[in-house]
This record gives structure tokens, sequence and C-alpha cells, in this order.
């Protein structure tokens, strides 16, 4: 037992930004790679869409898929795409829209946000593993290669592809940029000799286009009427617009850039957004028009062969059955490997967040027990859903829209901040349109919503519940004395004693200090040729859960008083005499007063402001810091 926890967090990190997943090379050295190959990368995710997305379309919008298509490209290029190149250069580690957005709302409002987006931003990334490796297990059982057996395995097939994605994350690989380049590039490949062999047979037999065109004006006479429809049902088609995140995500992957000096990096990023959006876009329209017209509309529909895997379908009918497979191996292999993509986002974002909050358990900043959390959700959303594509979407597209809805908000904001005007309209517009398609979504399909809503709850009670049993810790990453508050400990350390009188920060009047003196002599029967040293914490955000602490010292007339800025105060204090034990070798003697009130309305005072009962918690956080009795500060109370 104790070496299987000594392998689950044998690579657990200090540092608050996250994994890399199986990016994070195993030297110290940051690797990084050109914006192209990092484009693949991120590519495994935008790009395997076409895996499904042509199917999706076309069960949305019917013979008006093209149409539909044109919208969603419009949206990227014009949309989308301008507002996360506005993310890439203000977050240009990786931080993302959320981030941004975290800055806005201050202390517990910020931190509520960053909850409920990273409720939806687990909703995209999980649902990103779960419905690729559905997609693949589609194609599967449909190549026609396969046996018949595996017609009822699809549910079988697709948790053991999420299996060999954790065993694969828990193993660790470092050769992540070069697999991307060669799945990506592959894959493009096929589906443009899929497109070009499309239009060929289009232009071949134009009838085609004829009864497509004549089904289209039959049901929407009204031109008007066509567009408005492909407006309605665009929300559907949002799995389209799924790389951007990611693409932010992966930017300290980038050439370019030290810490010092990011022009180079956000300049990556930029080429890489705008060229994996132009790519994209221009298969999301061409593939869209091949399978409207070619693949009679049955198809489509749940147990259709051509049922998220249009162009697949396409492969096998007009390239024959061992090109068909050879795609079909491929967009297996790249939606298999779009869930490690979306694997290492979710490693990213959660050490990035709940650890620093205090939301999260220790174990949560190693990469191996977080693997097997996701694991185990993917398979629970897996049955949930009986590995369909169709019933997934609606989750996926809840995701994804909302991410976006929040960079677009984000960055109107930071315009506005900026004195921009005209980008604020820009970007303001692209706001009002992602709200309303986000919402459209939402009532159309709101199993999108429930899914969404239940991460986001599960989020909120394992934060709130880790927030509240790790609230005892030190909560202090350093302890700093400034030059008058060493002087002040080490004279009185001179004296073989330390007496701290831990003090109330709002009473701050000499008198106060005075009459605080005489109590404590008096209760505690402090000698009086023992100098005192006032001791007082200052919350400034409690929603904070560590610090660096910095102790400064000031003289108040003939008081000697310690102050230091913190989140806590009975942790604050803890630490603070720690560290003057550390630093003099002498134990303090720190004393309180009894808190007046409610026990119970104390604790919860402490839990959410940082204030309570503020004598027995720093006895508590003492205890547990320093099991030894011998070498803890003692704690007086009056």
């Amino acid at each position: 037992m104790v070496r299987l926890r000594s392998w689950l967090l044998s690579d657990i990190t200090e540092q608050l930004s996250g994994h890399m997943g199986p990016y994070r090379k195993p030297t110290k050295a940051e690797h990084t790679h050109p914006w192209w190959k990092v484009m693949c990368l991120t590519g495994v995710d935008y790009f395997s869409t076409l895996g499904y997305q042509p199917g999706i379309a076309a069960l949305a919008a019917g013979t008006l898929a093209p149409l539909a298509t044109v919208v969603l490209i419009l949206l990227t290029l014009f949309g989308a795409l301008p507002v996360y190149r506005r993310v890439a250069r203000e977050s240009p580690n990786g931080e993302g829209s959320i981030a941004m957005l975290e800055k806005l709302l201050p202390k517990w409002g910020g931190k509520i946000l960053v909850l409920v987006l990273l409720g939806f931003a687990a909703t995209d990334f999980l649902i990103t593993m779960t419905l690729s490796a559905a997609d693949a297990s589609a194609h599967v059982v449909k190549n026609p290669f396969a046996p018949t057996s595996l017609d009822s395995a699809q549910v079988i097939i697709t948790l053991a592809l999420l299996a060999l994605l954790a065993a694969v994350f828990l193993k660790g690989f470092t050769e992540a940029i070069g697999i991307a380049v060669t799945l990506v590039g592959s894959f493009l490949a096929l589906n443009l000799v899929v497109v070009i062999v499309g239009f060929w047979e289009i232009g071949s037999n134009l009838s085609l286009l004829t009864d497509w065109q004549r089904a289209m004006t039959t049901e929407h006479s009204n031109p008007l009427m066509m567009i408005a429809i492909a407006l309605v049902v665009f929300p559907k088609l949002a799995l389209g617009l799924s790389g951007f995140e990611t693409g932010v995500a992966v930017m300290p992957q980038i050439d370019g850039g030290t810490k010092e000096q990011l022009d180079g990096r956000i300049r990556g990023a930029k080429r890489l957004l705008t060229t994996a959006a132009l790519i994209m876009s221009g298969f999301l329209l061409t593939s869209s028009i091949i399978t409207t017209v070619l693949i009679p509309e049955q198809e489509f529909q749940n147990g259709g062969e051509a049922n998220g895997r249009a162009l697949s379908y396409l492969a096998h009918e007009y390239l024959g059955g061992a090109f068909g497979t050879v795609y079909d191996f491929s967009t297996i292999a790249i939606l298999w490997f779009a869930g490690a993509s979306a694997m290492a986002g979710l490693l990213n974002l959660v050490p990035r967040y709940l650890p620093k909050y205090g939301m999260a358990p220790e174990w949560a900043r190693a990469v191996r027990p977080l693997v097997l959390v996701f694991a185990v959700i993917a398979v629970v959303v897996t049955l949930y859903f009986k590995a369909s594509v169709d019933a997934q979407s609606a989750a996926y597209a809840t995701g994804v829209l909302v991410l976006i809805t929040s960079a677009s908000v984000a960055v109107s904001l930071s315009a506005a901040r900026h004195g921009q005007r005209g980008r604020v309209w820009l970007f303001g517009a692209v706001a009002v349109i992602f709200v309303y398609t986000t919402v459209a979504n939402i009532f159309e399909r709101p199993d999108g919503v429930k899914v969404a809503s239940f991460f986001i709850a599960a989020i909120l009670v394992v934060s709130f519940w880790s927030r509240a049993t790790r609230s005892f810790e030190l909560r202090a990453t350093s302890v700093e004395f400034d030059e008058v508050a060493l002087r002040f400990v080490s004279e009185a350390a001179a004296r073989g004693s330390i007496q701290i009188v831990c003090h109330d920060s709002r009473h701050l009047d000499p008198s106060e200090y005075a009459a605080k003196e005489a109590q404590q002599r008096a209760d505690s029967r402090i000698p009086a040729e023992e100098p005192i040293l006032f001791l007082e914490a200052n919350i400034k955000d409690a929603s904070e859960f560590q610090t660096d602490l910095i102790v400064h010292g000031k003289q108040k007339g003939e008081y000697r008083v310690l102050w230091v800025d913190a989140a806590a105060v009975p942790n604050s204090i803890a630490a603070v005499l720690l560290k003057i034990r550390d630093t003099t070798g002498v134990e303090p003697d720190a004393y309180f007063e009894w808190s007046e009130g409610n026990p119970v309305a104390n604790l919860l005072r402490f839990l959410l402001i940082g204030v309570g009962e503020v004598a027995p918690v720093t006895r508590e956080v003492l205890r547990r810091a320093e099991p030894d009795s011998e070498r803890r500060p003692n704690v007086h109370v009056g």
C-alpha cells in the first residue's frame, strides 16, 4: 500500500500552473516547438471533430446543412478567432479566459465564478474524451471488415479505449508533439482525398446537385426562411468550435519567448489559431456539401451507416474497403488522441486553480490520482449515454459554448478597461451572439446543461468540503520579517523569552494597547519586567487560501507591534509563531482572549472570513503543524 501511494504521488508538483500531462518532459528545461507543430497538438481535438461533425450537421439541418455550416464558419472566423487571439495576447502562459474573468470579480465572487466555469470546462473536456472514444468505436464496429459480433460491443470498445487512454497517462510519455503531427497530417490528407473524390462524383453526376437543390427548395421555398432556419440550428453545430480553448491552453509549448519576452510566443499562438481556423473552415464547408449531396438522408439517422461517420461512409462508398479501412484507422487514432488532448487540458486546469484555493486535496497536485478520477468519471458518462455520439453532443456543445461565451465577455471587458471603444463594440457583438447561441442550445437541448450542472455541483461540493478540511493547515507559503520586526523579535529573544499578545487589528487606539497589556499581565500573570510584543493579523482577502506573509514591525508610542496582512487570522498567527521559534530558537508564549459569541457561528466565520474562534483554532493549527509538544509555541487564553 505504501509503494502504491508512493507511485501515485511520485510526480506531485509544487507549481500552481498545473501539469502538461503527457506533454511534460522529464527534464527541468522547458521544451518548446514551432507553432505549426503545436497546432497539430491542439488539432487532435479541433480537427478530429471532422469524424462526426458533418453527420451531426446533416442530422440537425437536413438539406440546409451547408448553409448552417456557413453560419458556423462566419462565426468562427469573425467571432471566435478574434476573441481567442485577444485571449492569447493576455494569457501567454496558457491561463485562458477563466483567469481573465477571475481578475474581474474580487474575493469569493471570483472564486465561485472560476468554480462554475471549471464545471463547464470539465463538461467540455470530459465529453470530448467520451464522445471521441464513442465515435472511434463507431468507426470500428461499422467497418465492413469488422466481425458482425462487434455490433453490440460499441460500449465495451469505448470503455477499452478510455482505459487505454488512462493507462498511457499513468505510464507517461513525452513524444506527444511528434505523434500529433503524424496523426493530424495523415488525417487531413485522407480527408482531402475524400473531399476531392466527393466533388468529382458530384461533378460527374450533376443530377445529384440538382436533386439536393430541389429537395432543399421543396422543404424551404423562402430564401429568408432558409437563412433563419440555418441560424436557429447553428447551436447544434457548435462542436465545430471546440479547439479554441485548447489552442490557448497549449501556448507554453510554442517557441519564441521567455517569461520576460513573450512576444514571439503570442505571435506563434495567433498564427496557430488563425491557420487552424482557416483549415477547419475549409474542411467543414466542403465536407458538409459532399455529405449532404451524396449520402441519403436516412443514413444519418441513429443506426444509419453514416451516423457519426459521414466522411468514413463516403470513403468506403467511393474509394473502396481498403482505403475506407485506412481512413477508419486514421480517424480512430486521432479521435482517441483527442481524448489525450482533453485529459491534458483537465490536468492543466485542476492543479492550476483548486489546490491554490485550498479546494482540492494535496494529492490533486499529482497527475496519476487525477487521471484515475477522470477515467472513472469518463466510464460513468459513457455508460450513462451508452456510448452514443448523438446523445453526448448536447453536453459537448454546452461546454464549448459556455467557454467561448465567457472568453468573449472577458475580452469585451478587457477592451473596455483599455478604453478601446471600437473593440468593445466588436467583442460585445460577438458576446451577444454567443450568449444567444448558448441560451438557445440550453433551451433546445437541456440535457447538456443538466450534465454541466452535475459537474458544477460536484466541483462546488468537493471544493468547499476540501476547503473546510484543509482550513487547519498553516496556509502560509512563506514568512518573512522586515528589518524592524526582526529587531523586535531578536531583542526579546535575547532576554530568554518572547511574550506575544495577540491583538485585534481593528482596535488600534493607544489606549487599547494599554488596556490590553494591563489585562493580559493581570490575567496571565506576565511579569512586569518582561516586554510584550503585540501581534496583529489583518484580513485582506479571506477567499485566498495560501499567502506569503511579510511581518512588519511598528513602534506605536511605547508599544512594539508586529503587523501582518493575511487570509486567516489564526493560521497566520500560528505561522508567525513558528517562524519566531525557528529564527530565534526560543518558543514564544502567545496570549489570547476568548472570543465572544456562539462557537458554531464563530467556526463558520473562520471558514468564510478568516476570523472567529482565534485562540482554539490557533492552538489546533500549531498542534497539526508541530507534532512535538516540547517544541510547540505555548498558547495561553485569559
